[in-house]
């Protein structure tokens, strides 16, 4: 947990008053002065102003926003509209208002993160960020070395040509590819420009969050090594 953050939840004062507070040499950690941008860990002693600074129990370990793993079967749609039959809001039939981050084509499958928290979202969809996300794709002719190379290089749709990716050969018609970018329907897309037609899409990790063994049409919780690796400068959890 950032320190600032760890001060403000211990009741004392705001996350900026703790910038303040820090900027000011006013803070220590395990005895030295703290540093902006410093980063709390369970046992480490907090002191202002020569007085100990503790989490209320009440906070401790607590989050504000409900973030979520799905593992989406084909034929859901990633829609907030309830209006529309298989969206992914009534699929999920959470307790609390949850969107997805990005999506996945109706017609595509595996992993999917969902949350109440709206500032997330751009934190991971902005693609300056160059977050991995990397699937599995199944086609209907043999994988060969041409298709493979060109699709590493980029592929022109969307008038403009995709950024280079990692690509390797999984079976005779199956390959695995990395993507830093999120163009809408982009691997279908590439595939067919070379002359492929996909007939299977399964996105199995997004930078750090795996789908693991996730069974189809179930989720699970993030974890806190799971927000902390995907989103390293996040703190309002």
């Amino acid at each position: 947990m950032r320190l600032n953050k760890f001060i403000s939840e211990s009741g004392l004062c705001s996350r900026r008053e703790a910038d303040e507070l820090i900027i000011q040499q006013r803070v220590t950690l395990n005895g030295e002065i703290a540093v902006t941008g410093a980063k709390w860990l369970e046992g480490m002693s907090v002191l202002v102003d020569g007085n100990i600074v503790k989490l209320k129990p009440t906070t401790k370990n607590k989050r504000k926003h409900i973030y979520i793993v799905l593992n989406k079967p084909a034929g859901i749609t990633c829609t907030t509209d309830e209006a529309i039959a298989g969206n992914i809001i009534n699929f999920v039939d959470h307790k609390e208002r949850i969107f997805p981050i990005g999506r996945l084509d109706k017609n595509s499958e595996g992993l999917i993160l969902m949350t109440s928290n709206g500032d997330i979202v751009n934190q991971i969809l902005r693609s300056e960020n160059k977050h991995e996300k990397e699937y599995l794709v199944g086609v209907n002719k043999p994988v060969n070395d041409v298709f493979l190379r060109a699709m590493a290089r980029g592929v022109r749709i969307h008038r403009q040509v995709t950024l280079p990716c990692k690509v390797s050969k999984l079976a005779k018609y199956g390959f695995r590819i990395v993507l830093t970018q999120g163009l809408n329907r982009q691997i279908r897309l590439m595939s067919e420009v070379l002359g492929y037609k996909v007939v299977q899409l399964r996105r199995t990790r997004i930078v750090n969050v795996k789908l693991g063994t996730l069974k189809p049409g179930v989720w699970r919780n993030l974890s806190d090594s799971e927000l902390s690796g995907l989103l390293p400068d996040f703190t309002d959890w």
